[in-house]
């Protein structure tokens, strides 16, 4: 005869078990989940970066974006957050894109027209953005789409993300079908255009890096998708335990933390590129060198006023932390890169000094979630208040495109 002792923890394991299944049951079928799998910063694009007046008149425009992660079944998400009034957006299709960006041509095959509220044109209000309805379409990961929409009107203020690093291609009249638009005029810019979603597994998530022009990918190849996002991305999908984490490129060239540089600053831009992104469960931070390098570009300060910006760069990252934290979103602080000899900013001990007290703190435990020590990676190992001559554009600021990549190798998948 058994004893009590030998009975008592068999039925506890089967009771456990019941338990278990009881609530799987109850829960029913996993459901999978939207998740950004492309996404850009808009702003308002300065004249230089600015369509044409009128070009978007009776005018289609063909955008290309290289997704991260993919899937079978997509949303777009259209912008009018700069407009004053409110933009139509008359026609709006979406296919795969046969180049990088390099034409403008997509596989017929895959057109597929995209609606709203099941209606395929859309007003948006202005300062609004506005999600389609699902469209089917099979991507594969690290693919690039064609996003085209066909105006009646151009919008009376445009928004768009001048670093796109993509040509885009306009033409009038209404050709969103079209296989390819021979004869368009290219720019390499995207407008009114702010993100894609897919959907995706319950458990992928996305990675928002939030930064200044060396997140956007200045000094990268234009349709080479080389950014240090872009090398992520790629080191994501190839790791089995990483395929369903998508990297969003919140990266503005000339942007700063505190003040209006290019594009609203990382504070006041902080809700609409982090916190409305779809699925975001990390944030990147790697922005403050605009900030640094501004503050002498038109000859010294006092060292009060050295003092006052590094605890301002400082307060900015605890807002950061702040928010992020109330929202579920881990956030990863990323060391500012050095810039020693920059020619734009010519840096002297004093801004030095800035960015070595803002990287001690950021390194330091206790503020970051995470650390990724960028400015260690990158710096050269002879004279560190430099990049390393082999990853630097030649301007002294902006890696090449294997600077970039070393960034990228250098993050823990681990951390995902």
């Amino acid at each position: 005869m058994k004893s009590a002792k030998t009975i008592f923890p068999a039925f506890m394991a089967i009771l456990v078990f019941v338990v278990c299944v009881t609530r799987l049951i109850a829960q029913g079928p996993v459901q999978p989940i939207w998740v950004g799998t492309w996404a850009a910063s808009q702003q308002i694009p300065e004249p230089a970066n600015s369509l044409p007046p009128h070009a978007l008149r009776d005018a289609t425009l063909r955008q290309i974006v290289h997704l991260s992660i993919g899937g079978d079944t997509f949303r777009v998400h259209l912008s009018n957050a700069f407009g004053t009034t409110p933009l139509e957006f008359t026609a709006v299709h979406i296919a795969r894109a046969l180049t990088a960006g390099s034409s403008s041509a997509i596989d017929p095959a895959t057109d597929r027209a995209v609606t709203f509220n099941g209606s395929p044109s859309v007003v948006v209000p202005a300062g609004a953005e506005y999600i389609s309805d699902p469209v089917h379409l099979e991507m594969p990961a690290l693919s690039s789409v064609a996003i085209t929409i066909y105006f009646t009107e151009p919008p009376t203020r445009e928004t768009g993300h001048p670093g796109s690093r993509a040509t885009s291609y306009y033409v009038h009249g209404n050709q969103v079908s079209a296989s390819s638009l021979p004869g368009a005029r290219t720019v390499d810019h995207w407008y009114q255009l702010s993100g894609v979603d897919v959907l995706s597994p319950s458990g992928a998530g996305a990675i928002v890096a939030l930064g200044d022009s060396i997140t956007d990918g200045h000094a990268t190849t234009t349709n080479g998708n080389d950014r240090w996002t872009d090398d992520l991305a790629a080191r994501l999908e190839a790791s089995s335990g990483t395929r369903t984490i998508s990297v969003l490129n919140q990266g503005i060239g000339g942007n700063c933390l505190l003040t209006q540089c290019l594009g609203p600053n990382t504070l006041a831009r902080f809700d609409r590129d982090v916190l409305a992104q779809t699925g975001v469960r990390w944030v990147i931070v790697f922005e403050g060198v605009n900030d640094l390098g501004g503050l002498t570009i038109h000859g010294p300060v006092p060292p009060a006023a050295h003092q006052e910006l590094v605890q301002r760069i400082l307060g900015a990252y605890r807002q950061i932390i702040l928010r992020a934290h109330a929202h579920g979103i881990a956030v990863i602080g990323a060391t500012i890169t050095p810039f020693g000899g920059s020619g734009f900013y010519h840096p002297g001990a004093g801004t030095l000094a800035d960015l070595n007290a803002i990287n001690a703190w950021i390194r330091a435990p206790g503020h970051f979630d995470a650390v990724f020590d960028f400015n260690r990676v990158i710096a050269d190992p002879v004279d560190p208040e430099r990049l390393n001559p082999a990853w630097d554009s030649g301007d002294h600021l902006h890696p090449n495109p294997a600077g970039y990549r070393a960034l990228a190798n250098s993050i823990p998948l681990s951390l995902f």
